[in-house]
């Protein structure tokens, strides 16, 4: 199986990509100066996929696994029509996407709308305002993004170019994971018992397993490339639950760009993706033919108690042969990567604080220098009692539950966003967040006595343009673990993190407020803590923040916490629908 290369195009209006592996041409319209609509179909539907020697039926876009590209541009207006054909709720996410007014293209399910039921169609509608590079989409329902996941790439605008040097070519790089099992029916089990989800059978690369599996050496992801060229890679972890480490043997990755952000360029063999994250990077190839094939590779980085995907995904990077030459590929050498220990914590925060946003005149670190709000969550695993007459598999008998502030998410049967809408939000959501633990401990030391959460649906509420400053604390409640955080509509500064306690009377003396990374998400390092600020100036928007897995279903409950915010008077004349906003955390 080979790579499928984006080209880049030289004129407005056209896209042409090779369809070898998951691509879709859109329709396209003109539409104002500053871009143009394009037009997308998503037909969810089943589609047999043979994975391991094992086939199986799944839910798929188009039937394609992974699902379509979409390609547009910065400025360019999105209408992508979903249509359900399949039995399960569905709702998209398009994560990493500001939805400057348009929180109802978001698509979390019961948080900014209501799930698209069987036979039923929805239309997301979003334009792309100031973001270039790699995004992605999934379903934010269930476990279902296991399987409806895929690119989302943004590129600059007409005839402006890349802050590094332009590639030769680019291609997507999808991590994923494979169950032989049904998706729904691992976490329906987990749901049901309160214990942790079962893992997966694999990690994939663009829906493919690879060699290191067994069964699996016909269904491995090949990128060919030429000596001497510069390509673009541009990676993308949809695996619902592990942070990644991927290298490729005997050459060196420079990092360009996260979560659609430019960075200052740094050189690594090892890159950390968390799900949720994308990461471009430039790959410099041989100046002349190397004699040899190359293994790319990426394994779990493991932290917690928890059970996981002890394996290893592989990948294939083949240089192209000289026309004079009469070497036989299959008879070359074939070179494997190192990969950092399973538990290097210190990798990955030695990796973490090489991200420097460009903070450049044309690409500016606008980080907020004052601070309205501020805002300390606790996140970590807890218990919640097991129902009379049912036998539960966490703690001593318990249910497991993640929590923010010891509140687990409670999922409301009204979306959040429809309630605040509709002025009916008595019984869906209460706007009592706790917005610092209700009774402080050592987060990083010993547990407390009780490891009991409280449920709820709950909210705080913020003035339009508020600046926020929010610091996730990782707890020991039933051992330390990284935590992934996600803002959904927004793009946060990550100022400051550490290990053991955040201290408020020292730590923010070494915040960094001159280019600090800015992404939409970020992990709560295992053992320690993460600072971030952004600014509430999104009305209509919904901020979501999700960790492992799938946002609402992790085979655990999740914590939640929402922030709201109301735009001013001339915010709420000009907006065509009712003028709020929400942040919901979750995580597990």
């Amino acid at each position: 199986m080979g790579a499928s290369f984006l080209q880049l195009p030289s004129f407005l209006g056209v896209l042409l990509f090779s369809c070898i592996t998951f691509c879709l041409l859109p329709e396209i319209a003109h539409a104002k100066d500053t871009g143009i609509t394009r037009h997308y179909k998503f037909d969810i539907k089943l589609q047999n996929v043979t994975r391991l020697c094992h086939t199986k039926s799944i839910v798929t876009v188009n039937g394609q696994f992974p699902g379509p590209r979409i390609v547009a541009r910065e400025g360019d207006r999105l209408l992508i029509k979903v249509v359900n054909h399949v039995q399960n709720n569905i709702s998209i996410h398009w994560h990493g996407i500001r939805q400057l007014q348009s929180g109802w293209a978001d698509g979390p399910a019961y948080v900014t709308q209501c799930p698209i039921q069987t036979g039923q169609s929805y239309v997301y509608n979003f334009t792309i305002v100031g973001q270039r590079g790699t995004l992605f989409w999934h379903a934010h329902i269930s476990w279902l993004r296991s399987t409806l996941y895929g690119p989302l790439i943004i590129l600059p605008k007409p005839n402006v170019p890349y802050p590094f040097q332009k590639p030769y070519k680019e291609v997507p790089i999808i991590f994923g994971e494979w169950w032989n099992a049904d998706p729904e029916a691992v976490i329906s089990q987990a749901l049901k018992t309160g214990g942790g989800p079962n893992v997966s059978e694999a990690y994939t690369f663009n829906g493919l397993p690879g060699p290191l599996y067994n069964c699996s050496a016909k269904d491995t992801f090949k990128l060919k490339v030429k000596s001497n060229k510069t390509y673009l890679l541009r990676f993308i972890n949809a695996a619902l639950n592990d942070e990644l480490f991927f290298s490729i043997a005997n050459h060196t990755l420079t990092v360009v760009d996260v979560d659609a952000i430019y960075v200052k360029p740094f050189e690594t063999n090892t890159i950390l993706i968390t799900p949720g994250q994308t990461t471009n990077v430039l790959l410099k190839t041989k100046p002349n033919f190397p004699n040899a094939s190359f293994l790319m590779t990426a394994r779990p980085y493991v932290t917690g108690l928890g059970t996981f995907d002890n394996s290893t995904v592989a990948g294939i990077l083949k240089y192209e042969s000289p026309s004079h030459s009469a070497v036989s590929i299959k008879k070359l050498p074939l070179l494997k990567p190192t990969l950092p220990p399973l538990n290097d914590t210190s990798f990955a925060a030695n990796f973490t604080s090489k991200l420097r946003s460009l903070a450049s005149p044309q690409f500016p670190a606008n980080v907020p220098q004052k601070v309205d709000r501020h805002f300390f969550f606790a996140v970590g695993l807890g218990t919640s009692p097991c129902e009379k007459s049912q036998i539960c598999q966490g703690p001593n008998g318990t249910r497991f539950a993640a929590s923010v502030n010891n509140v687990s998410f409670a999922t409301p049967t009204t979306a959040l966003l429809q309630a605040h809408f509709t002025g009916q939000s008595n019984g869906v959501y209460s706007p009592f967040f706790p917005i610092t633990p209700i009774i402080p401990f050592n987060y990083t030391g010993n547990p407390p006595n009780s490891t009991m959460v409280s449920n709820g649906t709950k909210v705080v509420v913020l003035p339009f343009n508020t600046s926020v400053e929010l610091v996730m604390q990782d707890t020991s409640i039933l051992g330390a673990e990284s935590h992934p955080l996600h803002l959904h509509g927004f793009n946060f500064f990550v100022v400051g993190q550490g290990f053991g306690n955040y201290d408020p009377n020292k730590d923010p003396a070494n915040f960094n407020l001159v280019d600090p990374i800015e992404r939409n998400t970020v992990g709560v390092p295992s053992g320690g803590w993460v600072a971030i600020r952004f600014l509430a100036d999104n009305p209509e928007g919904m901020v979501h923040a999700l960790s492992l897995g799938d946002p609402h279903q992790l085979g655990l409950e999740d914590g939640l916490g929402c922030l709201r915010w109301k735009a001013p008077q001339s915010e709420a004349a000009t907006s065509t629908s009712r003028s709020s906003q929400m942040l919901t955390l979750t995580h597990s």
